[in-house]
């Protein structure tokens, strides 16, 4: 009698396999969707507030300004930061693009998204979050925000992506993160002071705004009055 461990091996084997297409799937539907979006502009934020907190408005004033200047705007299409992020560039009339994430608890799609891309994978996602940017948005968030920070941040680093905006928005809110890194990370060697220079912050809506209208030119992707898409050579991933 052949042992039940090689079935149990054989199975996996081919559900692994079949996976693969899934995550296929995903990527070329995302593609599809976007590929003709033109300059947009991703915000991350916590899932968790309300309409009534300081970040939630902040949020909405932000993508309501870029949205009524032309910049389409991401968000990860739940709530909270994301809900606020859509609903500025819904009311401004401009692409609000939602890629949305199955979980079990907490991400339901919010609905101010014109454009919505639903993923079962995160790093599929996330994938569609850089490729899409010219700038990242980073609002007060918990363990999700600190991933799509991070990982944003190492691929610049490390140069699998082009440098492009990154700003930190509330600067009371992230110093104690920036002391502990320069206290610990920097001083250890563990990372560069110079690195740094990655992100930038802000403490209002019209300093994040006039921060990515001086780093984007906006007008070298219009071609006769609408968006277009730069050459390869400026895709975000390699």
């Amino acid at each position: 009698m052949a042992n039940s461990n090689q079935y149990l091996i054989e199975d996996l084997s081919y559900t692994n396999s079949w996976r693969l297409f899934k995550i296929m799937a995903e990527f070329v539907d995302a593609f599809e969707k976007m590929n003709d979006l033109g300059p947009a502009v991703s915000i991350f934020g916590s899932a968790r507030l309300d309409p009534e907190d300081e970040y939630y408005r902040m949020a909405y004033d932000i993508s309501n300004r870029l949205a009524s200047y032309g910049f389409n705007i991401i968000t990860g299409g739940g709530p909270g930061i994301m809900e606020a992020g859509n609903k500025g560039a819904f009311d401004a009339q401009g692409n609000s693009v939602g890629l949305h994430i199955k979980l079990p608890f907490e991400q339901k799609a919010n609905n101010y998204i014109t454009l919505r891309c639903d993923f079962r994978y995160f790093f599929v996602r996330k994938v569609m979050f850089i490729k899409y940017a010219k700038a990242y948005i980073v609002m007060p968030g918990g363990l999700g925000t600190m991933d799509e920070l991070c990982e944003t941040l190492v691929l610049m680093q490390t140069q699998r992506i082009k440098p492009f905006p990154v700003i930190l928005v509330g600067r009371q809110f992230w110093k104690g993160l920036l002391d502990w890194m320069m206290e610990q990370m920097v001083s250890r060697g563990y990372m560069k002071k110079s690195d740094f220079s990655l992100f930038c912050m802000a403490d209002s809506s019209h300093e994040v705004v006039e921060l990515i209208k001086s780093k984007v030119n906006l007008h070298s992707f219009q071609k006769n009055g609408t968006a277009c898409r730069e050459p390869d050579s400026s895709q975000n991933l390699a």
